[in-house]
């Protein structure tokens, strides 16, 4: 069943804003607002097919579970900046005849554009300054013990952080396996086939360390005199016990993991 086909094209806007509670009608006009959000309206056995495009004519290239939650907005077509929305009188609304309205969503592995109408505002306490900096101190100490993990097992004095019996102890349920069975050209923390190592630390990012629920910290150090970078990207990952800090992407800069 493709969920995403539900809505006829001649809904108008006022029928599709009426699907959220009126805290969240005025972000719903420009696509932001709300740091999570969650798959509503859809059976316990049926997905939200997420599309290239925003209609039901372009390919289905993901799809989002029912009820899965901590989902990140970029923006909604047909697109009404928020001024204009509330401008609008409910009569003007009401004459609106638009496409029904998509959005293109994001879990952080999977993206597509999804109908609007099976969107809402994720549920639950709303995150905190400190909890944010709680998560981002989580993210730069799993880092952190993600080299020293690292640096022991290439001594064989622990197991590979990589290797499939501790890979979910540092990385995103989603991809743990497969970074366990891959066979890297050069080390994947270092980018590097020899390394000697000095001047090592992470930290968090210091333009944006934490975006929608999305961390980012760097490891920096020198590597045979020359400095590098690697940005991690962490976020909470709801398919492990306790909902951890767990990390989604390497980047390289030329190359990623995974």
């Amino acid at each position: 069943m493709h969920i995403s086909s539900k809505s006829g094209i001649g809904i108008a806007l006022v029928s599709l804003l009426a699907t959220f509670a009126p805290s969240q009608g005025t972000a719903q006009f420009d696509g932001h607002g709300p740091d999570a959000w969650q798959v509503t309206g859809v059976a316990s056995d049926d997905w939200l097919n997420l599309r290239m495009g925003p209609s039901t004519d372009y390919p289905i290239i993901g799809s989002f579970p029912s009820g899965a939650t901590g989902l990140t907005m970029t923006t909604c077509v047909p697109f009404m900046a928020e001024g204009q929305g509330i401008m609008l009188s409910q009569a003007e609304r009401n004459l609106l005849d638009l496409p029904p309205r998509w959005c293109l969503m994001s879990d952080g592995q999977t993206h597509g554009w999804a109908a609007a109408q099976f969107l809402m505002e994720a549920t639950g306490p709303a995150m905190t300054d400190e909890s944010s900096d709680k998560m981002i101190s989580d993210a730069v100490l799993l880092v952190q013990r993600l080299y020293a993990r690292h640096e022991q097992a290439m001594r064989g004095e622990a197991l590979d952080p990589l290797g499939a019996a501790r890979s979910m102890d540092f990385f995103m349920a989603d991809i743990a396996y497969s970074l366990s069975q891959e066979q890297w050209q050069a080390d994947p923390l270092y980018d590097a086939q020899d390394t000697d190592i000095s001047g090592f630390r992470v930290v968090p990012d210091p333009d944006q360390p934490m975006l929608r629920g999305m961390i980012t910290v760097r490891a920096e150090f020198t590597n045979f005199g020359r400095p590098q970078s690697v940005m991690f990207n962490l976020r909470a990952d709801p398919d492990q016990p306790g909902t951890p800090v767990r990390i989604m992407r390497i980047d390289h800069g030329e190359w990623s993991v995974p």
